[in-house]
């Protein structure tokens, strides 16, 4: 199959699949070639609805070329339009700078940056050879921004990051957009914020994602631990700064396996743990954890199958947890001296996600402010988001700026 014919039968089908849904988006991604940013593939692995990692230390890859449909479900969500400026943290191999300059047109600008000296290279030699000379492509630590452009219309992360950094909203033009893949409770959110007032941002749109983490001044080790038997690993919703974080040591009874199981309102799914219940449940509840481990022995068999690895929604509660079952589906299993309260709890979100019609990611409104940008009065000191948050929200600070959650319409 010959390039052309391999990118329009991917086109086509991000079209049907509704990942596509403007003409403005459509076009970009026809015209641009992605071949050319991934030499080393025939058109077929080149137009493949996969991401195709370009760097990889140790083992981990720390930068890739994303997966076309979620691309093309980030550049909807950006709306980047003719005349607009625009700053791309993540250069990658330089295929969405050129979609974006496509967007942008020629009386638009697109600053695209990463944080290693070979990529950028190799992002400008691709963009070059594809005819998108225009792009200026920089070495910069993307937890910074790139000040000398700014200010930007548009502001897109390629990369994840725990949390909306204060120089990015200083570096937003009023009335601006910023898109990236942000951390919330555990779950990766590509959340697209419109800046509506100095140091304030309302999201407009939610989707789940899964991307590499910021490098550099931004990066963020997560609060991943190791269980004592050093098979299997806990990732608690909140941050060690959190209050209330449960240790999740206590979890460690459910790996065996003993336990007591009862009922509840709604079978979960691979998806779920990050997406659907599991946000839901980490959201409203500080004592939620995702619980991963070998695929065999214990309570293995009984949990989900994610790709090899068995994973599961987990609760701690004292000196007690509970764990969400795939099999028998629609059960929970409390483990330990306080393993009633910690099911007791799930079992009470879980019918919580029920009765609000199970929402997902689409369904996140998110808040966010930056204090020392706001001007006085426009934020609280740290420490008292949970006094200011009204009912059914939750306040999550990080990085600078406080996040105010809560599910429901959009506001505008």
């Amino acid at each position: 199959m010959s390039a052309d014919c391999a990118r329009s039968a991917l086109v086509a089908s991000l079209v049907r699949d509704g990942r596509v849904r403007t003409p403005a988006v459509r076009a970009a991604l026809e015209t641009v070639p992605r071949h050319l940013f991934l030499p080393a593939l025939d058109p077929g692995g080149a137009y493949a609805d996969v991401a195709v990692p370009i760097k990889v230390d140790d083992g981990v890859t720390v930068s890739s070329v994303s997966q076309p449909s979620m691309v093309a479900i980030m550049l909807e969500q950006l709306e980047a339009g003719p005349g607009h400026r625009v700053l791309e943290i993540g250069a990658g191999a330089g295929w969405n700078a050129a979609l974006l300059a496509e967007l942008v047109g020629p009386d638009g600008a697109v600053t695209t940056l990463d944080i290693d000296d070979d990529l950028v290279a190799g992002a400008r030699a691709n963009l070059d050879a594809a005819g998108f000379d225009g792009v200026d492509v920089v070495v910069g630590d993307g937890a910074l921004g790139y000040p000398p452009a700014a200010p930007y219309d548009r502001i897109e992360l390629t990369v994840g990051s725990t949390g909306v950094r204060p120089e990015w909203v200083a570096q937003l033009a009023p009335g601006g957009r910023l898109l990236l893949p942000l951390t919330v409770r555990g779950s990766q959110l590509s959340v697209a914020f419109a800046h509506t007032a100095p140091g304030r941002l309302h999201s407009r749109s939610v989707r789940s994602c899964a991307f590499v983490r910021l490098r550099g001044e931004g990066a963020d080790p997560g609060a991943e631990v190791a269980l004592p038997d050093g098979r299997w690993r806990v990732q608690p919703a909140c941050g060690s700064d959190d209050a209330d974080v449960p240790d999740p040591r206590a979890l460690a009874r459910a790996t065996t396996g003993a336990g007591t199981d009862r009922p509840v309102a709604a079978a979960g799914t691979v998806a779920d743990l990050w997406d659907g219940l599991g946000l839901w449940c980490a959201v409203a509840d500080p004592g939620v954890v995702r619980l991963f481990g070998p695929a065999g022995g214990g309570v293995a068999p009984a949990l989900f199958d994610l790709g090899g690895v068995r994973a599961t929604l987990g609760l701690v509660a004292g000196d007690g947890c509970a764990v969400l079952l795939a099999d028998p589906e629609a059960t929970v299993r409390a483990c330990g001296p306080d393993g009633d309260l910690a099911a007791e709890r799930l079992a009470g979100l879980v019918a919580g996600w029920v009765d609000a019609g199970r929402p997902h990611a689409a369904d996140l409104r998110i808040e966010a402010v930056v204090p020392s940008l706001a001007g006085p009065g426009g934020g609280a000191e740290r420490g008292s988001g949970v006094d200011r948050a009204g009912p059914g929200e939750v306040v999550v600070d990080g990085a600078g700026t406080r996040l105010t959650l809560r599910w429901g319409p959009a506001t505008g």
